[in-house]
């Protein structure tokens, strides 16, 4: 990689659109300087406005391939739960090759829409009937593979998953692939550490006993002070009278107890909190992994949002089942979901006169990388060049300038108007389209043709 300058007609400096500014790159793929109101030299223009890229902070890139897949009535009460059941016969289907191809397709379809980084919350490491592959890292390679294809920044997840249900219940067959005992665990750790940023992930408190949440905290800290640590929590409410039952508090509440949650950890979903969880939580530092698109797909509930943000919660988003694509549906849903519940507008931003579309990408770019342990989520020197530019000659966003542009995109329009997408300083999408976007979809489309006939 070389250093290179670029001279962008606008840019989203902290909470400012500033015109004229040239940003140079180091050969690090970092952003070295920022020069507001810079006059046209003879360096490359970027013609709109430059935008710092969004850290998608939950992805299970597999789940790609099923979507659609649930999307049949059920019994009365159908739920979350015949969702996994679902999700559990199409994973026994995939191939490592089928990770590979659906994964790289997710992240090539994330940056066309301004994500530029993802925290792969991955789960998937064995064979279908439960046992390792002769590379017992070769699931999470595959993973990688595809983030380098794609050109996305990627954080791996690798997760541990012990048990089936509270109280160390026993894994059903369909968790089979998810398990590993400590030992195979801290060794895909340590191998995948040689290749790319990681954090640890406890499944959730159903799937990781006391002891083994502790352990996996040791671990953590064994990798650095500041290596992330994901977990889900209080996604459902059937999992709240699970933990109160077997715990007699709630999982939050309980979490909060026993373990050092701090600005390192991400809580996703976090759905069920009652008024003292949410303001712990707000108080920790650390980030709720907010995932509304599929929160909204799999009725989980509705996370109190704005007692949150009032607390001084962080947060970012993530496309975790890969129903969308786009950063920009889930800031919509951010917004519009407390509408509804408030029958009022503009309501995830009380500051007058604010922009509620440039509040939300803010926090949700700065909260992901938290998240991710990346330096990005804000155009500002020493972060990672990870750049998104918005045409302003796209319908949505014609006539707008500033902020005003910013709130065009979140609230309007279907398309996307992401021209050009930067990740560390490389080009990965150019005039909307992704550079090696043909491969990639035809690897996916041979993919999708093999399950569709093996379902």
């Amino acid at each position: 990689m070389h250093a290179a300058s670029y001279l962008a007609d606008s840019a989203l400096i902290g909470a400012e659109v500033l015109d004229g500014v040239r940003i140079d790159i180091d050969a690090d793929g970092r952003i070295a300087a920022l020069h507001p109101g810079a006059a046209p030299g003879d360096v490359a223009r970027l013609a709109g406005l430059v935008v710092p890229g969004l850290p998608n902070l939950h992805c299970h890139a597999f789940q790609r391939a099923m979507a659609g897949l649930a999307e049949r009535a059920g019994p009365e009460g159908d739920n979350f739960w015949r969702w996994r059941e679902v999700m559990y016969r199409f994973l026994a289907a995939l191939t490592p090759e089928d990770v590979q191809a659906i994964a790289a397709q997710t992240y090539a379809e994330g940056l066309c829409h301004g994500y530029t980084s993802a925290a792969e919350f991955h789960y998937l490491h064995n064979a279908p009937d439960g046992t390792a592959y002769a590379e017992p890292a070769e699931l999470a390679l595959r993973i990688v593979a595809a983030a380098e294809a794609a050109g996305v920044g990627l954080t791996l997840l690798p997760v541990l998953y012990r048990h089936g249900g509270f109280g160390a219940a026993p894994a059903a067959a369909g968790q089979r692939r998810f398990l590993l005992d400590r030992d195979g665990f801290a060794a895909l750790c340590g191998a995948m550490a040689r290749h790319v940023p990681i954090g640890i992930a406890p499944h959730s408190l159903r799937a990781v006993g006391p002891d083994d949440l502790a352990w996996a905290c040791e671990l953590a800290a064994a990798f650095g002070p500041a290596t992330p640590v994901h977990l889900h929590v209080a996604e459902q409410a059937q999992e709240v009278a699970d933990c109160l039952a077997w715990s007699g508090a709630r999982p939050v509440a309980w979490l909060l107890d026993h373990a050092p949650v701090d600005a390192r950890w991400c809580l996703v979903h976090a759905t069920h909190v009652d008024g003292d969880e949410c303001a712990r939580l707000a108080a920790s530092g650390a980030v709720a992994g907010l995932c509304q698109t599929t929160e909204a797909n799999l009725g989980d509930g509705i996370f109190p949002l704005r007692p949150y943000l009032a607390a001084g919660g962080r947060f970012g988003v993530g496309s975790d089942s890969n129903v969308s694509a786009s950063p920009v549906e889930e800031l919509r849903w951010l917004e519009y979901v407390r509408r509804l519940e408030s029958r009022a507008r503009n309501v995830t931003e009380t500051r007058p006169g604010a922009s509620v579309g440039a509040s939300l990408l803010a926090r949700a770019a700065s909260g992901g990388a938290q998240a991710l342990g990346r330096p990005a989520g804000t155009l500002a020197v020493g972060n990672m060049a990870d750049l998104v530019v918005l045409d302003p000659a796209h319908p949505a966003l014609i006539g707008r300038h500033g902020t005003a542009l910013l709130d065009a995109w979140v609230f309007s329009g279907n398309t996307t108007p992401v021209a050009h997408v930067m990740v560390g300083g490389t080009w990965v999408v150019r005039n909307g389209a992704h550079v090696r976007g043909p491969a990639i979809a035809a690897s996916f489309a041979r993919t999708m043709r093999r399950l569709a006939a093996a379902l």
